[in-house]
């Protein structure tokens, strides 16, 4: 059950709401006491003055053998309410008179013990309030004990002392009706709570049970499907988005894939046929001339280096998107590379009946891989001659802009149609209609446009078609011109 991420938000808020109303129903608990407690003191010393107006205005009317004493039984009864005790005595301590032996005791079950004034309590009280002018305590006694209070004071040059007692009996039973408010108020209000709580984060996250639920059901077959996304502007709205794109992205690369397998295996079932066909016709025969078997061979050993061929270029792609093929770089100079790069290519443009040219480019030093960018160079100077028909012109040009190298290969083919541009750098992809290109040709795989890619990139450079029209078209590769050491990703 508490793998439930609706049962945790519950248990989380309902334990945070129990945890607020019992430290906000203990705090009010006290504050009310407290408030209680000053308003009692206060009757307390309220009634004490009004008790001695009360004495002292009934001492100046008395005019028998004990004024005082006949004075304080008049205030006493004057004053004297429910659940209060007075008590009265001179400096040395002894009792004049007291609410207990001036009015008879009710026999009421909050009337005051007759015992409480001799009580241990009270003598403790007494001694205690004997060196103050005003003190206030407690004193046990009765049901729920008493609030007391002692002042002194003067009447015709004596010194006397007033106790009055107040019963706690009513606010005892104030404070527990408060007590119990709280007891059955906290448990009713958690229990509110947590299932409104419940409810709530199950509404809340009804949408993600439905993504989940939907996502569930999304496989290679139906990969196509997308998430419902109910409000754009919410965290799961944005979480439904993302998941999206991450299927829109997951379709591209399984497309990219199923595409590269299904090119992959159209390129080598080719020359493997060949192989077989090949062998077949040679073992066929017991008894065949040299010459016909030295043409097979020659037939097999050109199949196999051009599977071997596509082999390692699919092995280089391979180790790239993996990030395993670790870059070298070293320091060297790129127009030297580009010129040793165009000696090699003239054996194939002479093939072809194509000039090929390099415009002469000042230094270019450079910190790169020199193996890498040779083969990038290589791939465009073939793959332009391979496009150009015979009597047609290959330029390269070597230029530094901005701080970085532009290396550019024009050829003369016949362009390649817009709507093909934007996949010429896909693996195994060929225009071969738009240029012109035919199976004698000898051409390759359509992998070189891509490495020639992946090495411009792996070099923080980039490879760009910038010029494709009926007069031909022009690849350039852009290296950040570095005279320094660089570090490149692998």
């Amino acid at each position: 059950m508490l793998d439930s991420i609706r049962t945790r938000l519950t248990l989380w808020y309902t334990g945070v709401l129990a945890l607020v109303l019992v430290v906000l129903s203990v705090t009010t608990y006290f504050v009310f006491l407290r408030s209680v407690e000053r308003r009692t003191d206060a009757n307390l010393n309220e009634l004490s003055e009004t008790f001695l107006v009360t004495l002292r205005a009934e001492l100046e009317d008395q005019t028998g053998p004990d004024p005082f004493k006949a004075a304080a039984q008049v205030a006493i009864a004057e004053h004297l309410f429910r659940d209060q005790v007075y008590w009265v005595a001179d400096a040395t301590g002894k009792m004049i008179v007291s609410s207990l032996e001036t009015v008879p005791a009710s026999s009421g079950k909050n009337s005051p013990p007759p015992d409480l004034l001799s009580s241990a309590s009270f003598q403790e009280f007494l001694k205690a309030a004997s060196h103050a002018e005003r003190f206030f305590g407690k004193v046990r006694g009765g049901r729920n004990g008493y609030r007391a209070f002692a002042r002194r004071f003067s009447a015709r040059g004596n010194n006397y002392t007033l106790v009055i007692l107040q019963s706690l009996h009513a606010q005892t039973e104030m404070l527990e009706e408060v007590t119990v408010t709280f007891a059955w108020v906290i448990p009713i209000a958690i229990l509110l709570a947590s299932v409104g709580g419940y409810f709530l984060a199950r509404k809340s996250l009804a949408p993600v049970v439905a993504m989940s639920s939907q996502a569930g059901r999304i496989g290679a077959a139906n990969l196509h499907e997308r998430l419902v996304v109910q409000n754009e502007r919410d965290e799961l709205g944005l979480l439904a988005r993302s998941f999206n794109s991450l299927l829109d992205r997951l379709g591209e690369s399984f497309e990219r894939q199923r595409r590269f397998m299904a090119d992959a295996s159209h390129e080598l079932r080719t020359p493997v046929a060949i192989l077989r066909g090949e062998a077949e016709v040679a073992l066929s025969q017991q008894a065949r001339p040299v010459e016909e078997y030295r043409e097979s061979l020659s037939v097999l050993h050109k199949e196999a280096q051009r599977l071997t061929h596509i082999v390692e270029d699919l092995f280089t792609l391979t180790r790239a998107d993996a990030g395993q093929y670790p870059l070298q770089p070293s320091d060297f100079y790129l127009d030297e590379l580009i010129v040793e790069c165009v000696h090699s290519a003239r054996t194939l443009a002479l093939a072809k009946k194509t000039s090929l040219a390099f415009d002469d480019a000042a230094e270019a030093p450079i910190h790169a891989d020199e193996s890498l960018l040779r083969r990038m160079v290589l791939n465009l100077l073939d793959n332009a001659i391979k496009y150009t028909p015979e009597g047609g012109r290959v330029t390269v040009q070597c230029r530094c802009e901005r701080g970085e190298y532009a290396l550019s290969i024009t050829d003369t083919g016949t362009g390649i149609p817009a709507e093909l541009r934007p996949r010429i750098f896909e693996r195994f992809f060929r225009a071969d209609k738009a240029r012109s290109r035919s199976e004698s040709d000898g051409g390759g795989a359509g992998l070189g446009l891509a490495i020639s890619r992946w090495i411009a990139q792996a070099h923080q450079g980039r490879l760009e078609l910038t010029r494709s029209d009926s007069t031909g078209s022009t690849f350039t590769a852009y290296l950040p011109a570095n005279s320094g050491r660089t570090e490149f990703p692998s």
